[in-house]
């Protein structure tokens, strides 16, 4: 029991270290943050992070976070830059060096080259006197009272502020550029969230023959055939112009069978439902999922400008796209 106690002990007074290195952060985001925005909103190249050891770790998250919301970047590997890899930076780049202590070796021997060829540089360190602070343009103050390490050695609270002040940097330079749900959506379009994002209803459904229709007046049982041909679960009903009068489904079929209806004789107009929610072609597939979730129903008839069904899907087709 008081080994359990100390390990809970311990995970909290972690946490609760880096809540206070995290809320630390507040105070530093000032006229240095702006000016490392603006450096970078006029730059006409890329952002090129460098970072050794834990802050390297750090800095290809947020390469890649920052090339994610609009602002192009990538990580180089300092040791690496000094053998070759620093013909990977052009003069046009902004370079954003992370360093906790400010004097990592690796980093320091590439001021002079960095200096040489123009390029701007944005610091994010512990020590705003340390040799890259100094060199930089602007440095971005990341400093925590102590590590939450009980060593104070371990990198924790300083490569946790660290990895926040970087993601504030990409959200504020997403919101000054105007970055929008679509863009991030072109920078994701493998993952889940990039279809959710880009795939629309005219994506994932059934169209022509593959439509599940019948005109009012028909028998149910005829409709049933319809319904059953199709394998969507559900038929839209036609009026006379072709304008959507109503959509029949599984589960009108078993509310149907709870009145004892004949099946034979009845019309699907008498059982129906009446017009019932549609969606349109050009609807993000996100969207018309939302509107299935809300109102509690498996199915869609997708209507035209004329309220002419010219597609259906369910359920099913948004799963095997991968939307849900």
């Amino acid at each position: 029991m008081s080994q359990t106690s100390d390990l809970i002990q311990s995970a909290q007074r972690t946490i609760r270290l880096e809540i206070e290195a995290v809320e630390g952060l507040l105070a530093h985001i000032d006229a240095d943050f702006v000016r490392a925005c603006e450096l970078i909103l006029q730059s006409n190249g890329r952002v090129i992070v460098l970072g050794m050891g834990k802050s390297g770790h750090i800095g290809n998250k947020i390469a890649a976070t920052l090339a994610s919301t609009g602002t192009p970047a990538f990580f180089v590997h300092p040791a690496e830059a000094s053998h070759g890899d620093m013909g990977m930076i052009t003069r046009q780049d902004v370079i954003l060096a992370l360093s906790n202590s400010g004097s990592t070796a690796e980093i320091v021997t590439l001021l002079p080259l960095i200096k040489r060829m123009g390029i701007p540089m944005i610091s994010m360190t512990g020590n705003p006197d340390s040799p890259l602070a100094q060199a930089a343009e602007v440095n971005l103050d990341a400093r925590v009272a102590q590590e939450a390490c009980p060593l104070n050695l371990a990198p924790t609270s300083s490569t946790t502020a660290t990895l926040v002040l970087g993601d504030a940097l990409a959200i504020a330079l997403l919101e000054a550029r105007g970055f929008t749900a679509d863009d991030f959506a072109f920078s994701h379009p493998g993952g889940a969230l990039g279809r959710r994002l880009l795939l629309k209803v005219e994506h994932v459904m059934h169209t022509g023959a593959a439509l599940p229709q019948v005109a009012r007046g028909t028998l149910l049982r005829d409709a049933l055939m319809e319904m059953t041909r199709k394998g969507l679960g559900m038929t839209a009903i036609l009026e006379a112009d072709g304008r959507l009068a109503g959509i029949f489904t599984d589960g009108d079929l078993r509310r149907t069978l709870d009145r004892t209806i004949d099946v034979h004789s009845t019309r699907i107009e008498d059982v129906m439902t009446s017009h019932g929610k549609t969606a349109r072609a050009d609807m993000l597939a996100a969207e018309a999922l939302k509107i299935m979730e809300d109102n509690k129903i498996n199915s869609l008839i997708v209507v035209d400008d004329q309220d002419c069904p010219v597609g259906a899907f369910n359920l099913g087709d948004l799963l095997r796209a991968g939307v849900m």
